[in-house]
């Protein structure tokens, strides 16, 4: 008899650093959130995949919604640091600013913040 033991990895609550990217195939319009602390998010303790990350993105896209922009393609990103978010932050804004062809909108901290996402008990 051959016994197989899931080994699952658990979700702990971490801050991270999190931010949004939204585009639309319709317009040349893009919206950068800003860099935002996150307590209490989720993340896998194996992988360092953020729990719900889907969701996070949702968020912004209602959010837009609601501001009369459908449609939105969004993308939620995140660092573990501060230092790991900027990088990645800087690099996916660089190549919209050299490409000169998007307007380019920032959504401050008092436009939207993202709310944390708790993982339900099973």
């Amino acid at each position: 008899m051959f016994a197989t033991l899931g080994i699952s990895a658990a979700n702990t609550a971490k801050t991270i650093y999190i931010y949004g990217f939204a585009a639309s195939f319709n317009d040349s319009t893009v919206y950068f959130t800003e860099l935002q602390r996150l307590d209490s998010a989720y993340i896998d303790t194996k992988t360092n995949f953020l729990y719900s990350r889907e969701n996070y993105s949702y968020q912004l896209q209602d959010y837009l919604d609601q501001k009369g922009w459908k449609h939105a393609v969004c993308i939620t990103s995140y660092g573990l640091t501060k230092k790991e978010a900027e990088k990645k932050f800087l690099n996916l804004r660089k190549k919209y600013v050299d490409k000169g062809k998007f307007d380019i909108k920032y959504l401050k901290l008092s436009d939207f913040t993202y709310q944390a996402i708790k993982p339900e008990d099973n």
